[in-house]
C-alpha cells in the first residue's frame, strides 16, 4: 500500500523513464545558476590602490616586500596597511581610502603626524589567493559601488519571479515542448554569454535574461513531467525534481573549488548541462497539451512512439479517448446545473470568507518562509566558516535525504502532521546556532545543515499541499499565487543575509521568527491525507470546519478520463490537475 523511492523507479515505463530522467537532468543546471553568484561575486580583502611601486611592506610587526605576503595576516577590515614606495613615500592603506604621511622618513606602523588623506582613484589591490578574479574585483565593486555587488542576486532573483509568470503562460499557449526547447538552449546561450559581458550592466542584464528562462524552465519541468508521469509516483515525480536541483548547488560548490577565475568558473557550469540541450529536441509534446489543442493526429503520434518505447502491440486510438472525453463533458453538464463552472475567478476569490482567508494567508506565509529559509541558509552557508565549498556542498547534499523523509512523512503521518513540526524544528534550530559558540565551526555548520533539511522538507510538500487545500475552481490560482509568494522570499533572502553586517545572526532570527509563525498557523489548516479533492468553495470551507471528508462527487476533468485510457499503453491513471 506505501509507495517508497524504489516503487517510483519501478513504476515508470522506458518510455516514460526516459522523458522523465531527461527532463530532470537539465533541472541541474537551474540549481548551478540560482547559486552560483556565491562564488562568482564574493568580495576579498581588499585595500586602497598606491601611486607607484612598493619597496616594503608593514602590518603591525611583520614586515614583508610585497602585499601578496601580507594577506595571510589580514584579519579585519578596520585594519590597514603600511607602504614604503620606491621613492621614499610612506602610505597608509585602508580599504576605501589612503593616507600619505608627511616629513615621515621612518617606516613605522604607529603614526602621531600630519597625514593627507586621498580618495583610491588609483583603484584597489586584492587578495588573488583564493579567487584570481571575481565579478567584484573585475569592476571593483567596492566601497561606494559595493551596493551594485548586493543587487547582483536580488535581480538575479526578480527574473526568477518574472519568468515563472512569463514562461508559464507561454507554456499553456504554445506547449510545454517549445518551451523546453527554448529555455534549455537560452540557458546555455545566455550562460556562455554571462562569461563575456563587457561591464557591470551588461552582466546583470544578461544574468536577469537567464534567470527567466532558468525558472521558465522549471516551472515547466514540473508540469511537464507530471503529466507524463503516472498519479501514483507524481509526488515522488516532483520531489526528485527539486533533487536535481539540490545536485546542481553541489556541482557549484565543486566546480568553485576547481576553477578560481569568474569567467572560466561561469563557462564550466554553463557547459555541464550541454548534453541535454543537444538532445532536448527529442523530447515530444504531451498528449494533455495536444488534446487540449485538439490536434488529435499529433496526439496519435505520440501515443504510438510511446507504445513502441513499452513494446505494447495495441495502443488506444484517439478517437477513443475523444468519445470518452465527449461523453465526460456531456454528463458534466447534465449534472451541473448552475453556472459556477463557468464563472471567471480571480484572487479574491482566495478570500471569500474568514476560513478561506485565513487558509490563504497560512499557505502564502508557508510559501514565503520557505523560500526565505532555503535561500538564506544556501547564501549563508559559504560564511560559515572552514572551507566554503565543502559547506556549500553538504547544504545540497543535505536536501536529497530531506525530500525522501518529506514523502515517506507526507503518506504515513499527513501533510499537516508532517509541516508543522519540521517548520517549528527549523526556527529552533535558528534559535540553537545563536548558542553555539563562533569557534566551533564544525558545529555550526552540522546546525545549518539540520536547519537547511527541516526548512526543505516544509518547502518541498507545500506544492502538493496546497493543491490539496483548494477546490478545483481556484486550484492553479491558489498554486500560482503560492508560487509568488516564493518568488517574493527568494527576492528578499539575499538582502536578509546582508543583515549580517547588522548583527550576524540577524538572518537567522528573520528566519527563525517567520518558521515559527508559519508553523503555529499551519496547526488551523485541515488535513488533506486520504480526502477527495474538492469542487466548490464551500466544500473547502467545510474540509477546515468538519473532521470528515467531503463526501461530494468530482466531476470529470477536461479529458483527464479519456486519457486515462494511456494506461493501456504502459502509462498509469493519469490526473489533469497541476
Amino acid at each position: 500500500k506505501g509507495f517508497s523511492s524504489v516503487n517510483f523507479f519501478l513504476s515508470l515505463y522506458r518510455f516514460q523513464a526516459f522523458v522523465y530522467f531527461a527532463s530532470v537532468f537539465q533541472a541541474m543546471s537551474c540549481g548551478i545558476h540560482y547559486l552560483a553568484s556565491v562564488f562568482m561575486a564574493v568580495t576579498p580583502n581588499f585595500v586602497c590602490g598606491i601611486p607607484g611601486n612598493v619597496s616594503s611592506v608593514l602590518f603591525y610587526n611583520s614586515s614583508e616586500s610585497s602585499l601578496e605576503d601580507i594577506w595571510t595576516l589580514w584579519t579585519s577590515t578596520e585594519n590597514y596597511i603600511v607602504v614604503q614606495l620606491e621613492n621614499g613615500e610612506i602610505w597608509e592603506l585602508d580599504q576605501c581610502s589612503r593616507s600619505k604621511r608627511e616629513n615621515s622618513l621612518d617606516l613605522a606602523y604607529e603614526y602621531k603626524g600630519n597625514k593627507s588623506i586621498f580618495s583610491c582613484s588609483d583603484g584597489f589591490l586584492y587578495d588573488d589567493t583564493k579567487w584570481k578574479s571575481t565579478v567584484v574585483t573585475q569592476w571593483d565593486l567596492v566601497c561606494d559601488r559595493e551596493w551594485l555587488a548586493k543587487l547582483i542576486q536580488p535581480t538575479f532573483m526578480l527574473g526568477v519571479l518574472i519568468g515563472a509568470v512569463i514562461f508559464g503562460d507561454i507554456a499553456d499557449r504554445l506547449g510545454r515542448q517549445r518551451v523546453i526547447w527554448f529555455t534549455s538552449a537560452g540557458q546555455f546561450v545566455f550562460g556562455i554569454a554571462v562569461a563575456f559581458t563587457f561591464d557591470y550592466y551588461s552582466f546583470v542584464i544578461v544574468r536577469f535574461l537567464l534567470a527567466m528562462v532558468s525558472s521558465g524552465y522549471l516551472v515547466v519541468a514540473f508540469v511537464y513531467v507530471t503529466e507524463f508521469v503516472g498519479i501514483k509516483a507524481r509526488t515522488w515525480a516532483s520531489m526528485h525534481v527539486h533533487a536535481f536541483f539540490a545536485m546542481g548547488v553541489m556541482i557549484v560548490a565543486l566546480v568553485g573549488f576547481l576553477v578560481r577565475t569568474w569567467w572560466v568558473y561561469q563557462i564550466c557550469l554553463s557547459i555541464a548541462t550541454l548534453p541535454f540541450v543537444l538532445c532536448c529536441w527529442m523530447l515530444p509534446e504531451t498528449p494533455f497539451w495536444l488534446l487540449s489543442e485538439e490536434r488529435y493526429e499529433d496526439a496519435q503520434k505520440v501515443i504510438n512512439i510511446m507504445a513502441r518505447w513499452n513494446k505494447v502491440s495495441t495502443p488506444c486510438k484517439v478517437s477513443e479517448l475523444c468519445s470518452v472525453q465527449q461523453d465526460d463533458l456531456v454528463g458534466g453538464r447534465m449534472g451541473d446545473n448552475d453556472t459556477s463552472s463557468t464563472k471567471k475567478h480571480n484572487i479574491l476569490d482566495l478570500f471569500c470568507n474568514w476560513h478561506i482567508a485565513r487558509r490563504t494567508i497560512t499557505v502564502w506565509l508557508i510559501w514565503f518562509t520557505g523560500s526565505l529559509g532555503y535561500y538564506v541558509f544556501s547564501l549563508s552557508s559559504v560564511s560559515l566558516g572552514g572551507n566554503e565549498y565543502l559547506n556549500l556542498f553538504l547544504i545540497g547534499a543535505v536536501e536529497l535525504p530531506c525530500y525522501i523523509i518529506a514523502c515517506i512523512g507526507m503518506d504515513k503521518l499527513g501533510r499537516r502532521n508532517t509541516l508543522i513540526p519540521f517548520l517549528i524544528l527549523s526556527a529552533l534550530i535558528c534559535v540553537l546556532i545563536m548558542f553555539i559558540p563562533q569557534d566551533f565551526n564544525t558545529l555550526i555548520i552540522l546546525a545549518n545543515m539540520a536547519g537547511k533539511f527541516s526548512i526543505g522538507v516544509a518547502f518541498g510538500l507545500i506544492y502538493l499541499y496546497t493543491a490539496e487545500l483548494y477546490p478545483t475552481i481556484v486550484r492553479s490560482l491558489a498554486v500560482g499565487s503560492g508560487s509568488m509568494m516564493c518568488r517574493v522570499g527568494s527576492v528578499v533572502a539575499p538582502f536578509c543575509v546582508y543583515l549580517r553586517s547588522v548583527w550576524i545572526f540577524m538572518p537567522l532570527l528573520l528566519v527563525g521568527i517567520m518558521a515559527l509563525l508559519s508553523g503555529i498557523l499551519t496547526i488551523m489548516l485541515p488535513e488533506t491525507l486520504g480526502k477527495p479533492l474538492t469542487n466548490t468553495l464551500v466544500e473547502a470551507t467545510e474540509m477546515g470546519r468538519s473532521k470528515k471528508s467531503c463526501s461530494g462527487k468530482t466531476p470529470p476533468a477536461h479529458s483527464g478520463a479519456a486519457l486515462e485510457k494511456i494506461e493501456m499503453f504502459g502509462q498509469e491513471t493519469i490526473s489533469t490537475e497541476k
